[in-house]
């Protein structure tokens, strides 16, 4: 294990060391070179590297991701930041009805493996348009992967397999928790699969899924709960397509309830998913409904007005009280 570093840091660590490994793997987006991100997540790759693998792209989403399939196609692993998370629409026509649908419309001659970075949620203060929480448009576009972190080591490790993934994979990265830091697992051999989930917190009352920046938050209402008697457990889903629903189902099975929480507002958000399968599947084991706590269904709003708009510790302690009122 090395010294705690951010995610943010985590994040330019994996990218190197895949960038090191293969000398396929390119990096593209906006200001990703010389200034490093938006963030700073690729500083000094260009330098490292050079402007031939780490390229500063025009302000055009759908040229990037337009470019990067064709790079695949030419054997290359194009790597494409999203500055925000917002900014990723303009590229949805590319994402969705050309990087998701090649591989099957070569009957599986062709493989596109790009990788696109997005940055996501709230809990910045940014303004319009930085601060969304798209994740469901691509969960829902067959032909894609989405995985989404919540902490440094995973972000090392899940930016890593999804470089090496012969499919296209969405990478959300929760940008409020680009500061927080953990150590990282160097040795591949430790490292989780792609697309499994974890519990980060066992427990036996209640069933708490969750990914990207809600992890953190559920962790702490856990931690909450647990002062007034109640055992949470707290399930880092890590991927959205594919679903570890096994890791699910045998949790909700075992406590009987469960409550989903995601930054995206509720209506059709990605939790209404988890919560039919999870009915289908335990249907017989659930004491009360799955319950869902996340954004409203509002635009993101101001960012003064965001801490209401966000799932926090006392909306996630509520909807455990009601998942016992049945």
């Amino acid at each position: 294990m090395s010294e705690p570093v951010t995610m943010a840091r985590a994040i330019n660590h994996g990218l190197r060391r895949a960038m090191e490994d293969d000398a396929k793997v390119v990096v593209m987006g906006e200001d990703v070179g010389k200034l490093g991100g938006v963030f700073r997540v690729t500083d000094g790759l260009q330098k490292d590297f050079g402007e031939e693998r780490v390229i500063d792209t025009p302000l055009a989403e759908s040229g990037i991701i337009g470019t990067a399939i064709g790079l695949a196609l030419r054997g290359y692993r194009p790597v494409c930041e999203i500055q925000f998370d917002g900014f990723v629409f303009p590229a949805a026509d590319q994402i969705i009805t050309q990087l998701a649908k090649m591989r099957m419309r070569s009957l599986g001659k062709l493989e596109l493996p790009v990788v696109v970075r997005i940055p996501c949620g709230g809990g910045i203060g940014a303004v319009e348009h930085h601060s969304e929480s798209p994740e469901a448009y691509f969960t829902h576009t067959a032909g894609l992967r989405v995985v989404a972190c919540s902490n440094p080591a995973d972000a090392y490790t899940m930016i890593q397999q999804s470089i090496a993934s012969p499919d296209p994979v969405i990478f959300f990265e929760p940008k409020r928790r680009y500061w927080d830091k953990a150590p990282l697992e160097e040795d591949p051999a430790r490292w989780a699969p792609l697309h499994e989930a974890r519990v980060v917190h066992p427990g036996e009352h209640v069933t708490v899924l969750a990914y990207g920046p809600a992890v953190k938050t559920c962790l702490e209402a856990a931690g909450a709960a647990a002062e007034e008697g109640r055992s949470l457990e707290v399930i880092d889903l890590r991927s959205l397509n594919p679903l570890d629903i096994g890791a699910v189902v045998a949790s909700v099975e075992r406590t009987g309830r469960c409550v989903v929480v995601h930054e995206a507002p509720v209506f059709s958000g990605y939790g209404a998913e988890l919560a039919a399968r999870i009915t289908e599947r335990c249907f017989y084991r659930l004491e009360s409904p799955v319950l869902r706590v996340g954004g409203f269904s509002t635009p993101y709003p101001p960012s003064r007005l965001e801490d209401h708009y966000l799932p926090d510790l006392d909306r996630i302690l509520d909807a455990v009280d009601r998942t016992f009122s049945w």
